[in-house]
């Protein structure tokens, strides 16, 4: 693999972020190394480092790209609940994230992955919180959405709801990841109807599976 030609290097870049993803899906981030990238590319690992001085950098860029995977990623749930609107849109939304199939087991073992990397730096975990943030902030102006349609009590901040919600799915992800007999897709979705259904009747649900 040769030096990127002047006006070459946004491709190149887009080849390195290929690399990258293939290693992750491949090894996880725990086989994320400046060498396993490099190999993948067919390059020197003193080539990638133009890209990547160092492993916090790769590791950056490796969450960016999951950032992007994941927001390119076709939503089914999503789809098909098409221009609804509250909670069936919620619904779908939690599905979404949920591994419910290969693809999603995937995504799901690499995101379960990456957390480790992104707790043990200060930068890279704010840069993390911001994800589930944003996620989150979606997901409050479903909530809010659902309460203005009375489906969903109005008598809680929905930015609670919303906290409640995304815990409950991420805590469903690591059940399903450790456990899939356990946790097939149709248990999976039972589960998160049920806990739909508690929200609807003002209950408070407890964690995910019990």
């Amino acid at each position: 693999m040769t030096p990127p030609a002047r006006g070459d290097h946004e491709a190149r870049r887009r080849d390195v972020s290929e690399a990258v993803w293939r290693v992750l899906a491949a090894r996880g981030f725990g086989g994320l190394t400046l060498r396993a990238v490099a190999a993948e590319l067919g390059a020197s690992t003193g080539l990638l480092t133009h890209y990547f001085p160092n492993k916090r950098a790769l590791v950056a860029h490796a969450l960016d790209v999951l950032d992007r995977q994941a927001a390119d990623r076709r939503r089914p749930a999503t789809e098909e609940a098409g221009a609804a609107r509250g909670l069936r849109v919620l619904r779908a939304a939690l599905l979404d994230i949920l591994p419910l199939d290969g693809a999603g087991a995937a995504g799901n073992r690499i995101w379960v992955g990456s957390w480790d990397a992104a707790l043990t730096d200060p930068g890279l975990t704010a840069e993390h919180a911001e994800r589930y943030r944003r996620a989150r902030r979606r997901m409050t102006e479903l909530c809010a959405e659902a309460q203005e349609l009375g489906e969903l009590p109005a008598d809680r901040p929905a930015a609670d709801l919303a906290a409640l919600a995304q815990s409950f799915a991420l805590g469903l992800v690591v059940q399903a990841l450790f456990a899939p007999a356990e946790f097939p897709p149709g248990r999976q979705r039972a589960l998160l109807d049920d806990f739909l259904a508690a929200l609807v009747a003002g209950e408070r649900p407890g964690p995910a599976g019990d």
